[in-house]
């Protein structure tokens, strides 16, 4: 490790695994500590957040577990309070939540549009909203929101409040990038393609060949120009160099990772 954002304090949201493996917020928690951050995981599930933080913990890193429901304002300015003042600071934000619910606009019940819009965009409001303050009284720091390739092509599952929500963050993220750049703020989108990780196995596999998980990860392989899916390592890096001072002229843009595939779509 090279100490990319050595000093610094990270706070992410969606920092625990849906399921057995690496989601993209564990992987990215796990790697900002590895490159000498703390780490604040937070979670709407305090097991998930807990094993994130006994990981980083058991390769001599420093980090503590929350729940947060990040769609309710309290719990998430609780959280962000909690993280600064065990940390003494707040550099990095990166807010990786989301869920998928099949479905358009026929198809899909009034209640969950208005249950995948709070996770996967009121959220990014709640919780950028708590954590500027915190990052302009320490001279600056950067946000990464978790976006996804579904927010700007049609991948060929229709999810249409998944796709709205992940694209809405775009011009969220650069908004806050235009307001507070002159401020030592940085905000930036990643966008993961077709990725192998639990939320996938969780949300999307009646989309897919009836429900078989091993021929549905087969043909998202085949869709992707290299032959593959990507994983949750490949966006942590992404993520971890938005994050950190590599990247500390780029603001207001999104960097995808996605093994080319939306190059098969323009």
């Amino acid at each position: 490790m090279t100490g990319r954002v050595e000093g610094k304090v990270a706070l992410v949201t969606g920092a625990g695994s849906i399921g057995p493996g690496w989601g993209n917020g564990k992987a990215s928690s796990v790697l900002f500590a590895r490159e000498g951050a703390k780490v604040a995981c937070l979670d709407i599930n305090l097991g998930a957040a807990d094993e994130t933080r006994a990981l980083i913990e058991s390769e001599g890193g420093e980090a503590i577990a929350l729940q947060c429901d990040v769609a309710d304002r309290a719990q998430v300015e609780a959280a962000v309070a909690s993280a600064s003042e065990r940390f003494g600071a707040l550099d990095i934000l990166h807010h990786n939540v989301g869920i998928a619910v099949v479905g358009g606009p026929v198809e899909l019940e009034e209640d969950e549009w208005d249950r995948v819009t709070d996770i996967n965009l009121k959220s990014a409001y709640l919780v950028t909203r708590a954590a500027l303050p915190v990052l302009e009284q320490g001279g600056g720091g950067a946000i990464v929101f978790t976006s996804s390739i579904a927010g700007i092509r049609h991948t060929g599952v229709d999810y249409i409040s998944y796709s709205t929500t992940k694209g809405a963050l775009i011009p969220f993220s650069r908004s806050v990038a235009l307001q507070y750049a002159r401020r030592g703020i940085r905000s930036n989108c990643v966008l993961p393609g077709l990725m192998d990780t639990p939320m996938i196995y969780a949300g999307l596999q009646d989309a897919y060949a009836d429900g078989d998980k091993a021929e549905m990860a087969r043909l998202r392989g085949e869709q992707c120009p290299m032959g593959r899916m990507g994983d949750a390592w490949d966006v942590a890096r992404a993520v971890l160099f938005l994050a950190s001072d590599d990247a500390r002229y780029v603001t207001a843009t999104e960097l995808v990772v996605d093994g080319g595939i939306t190059a098969k779509f323009t």
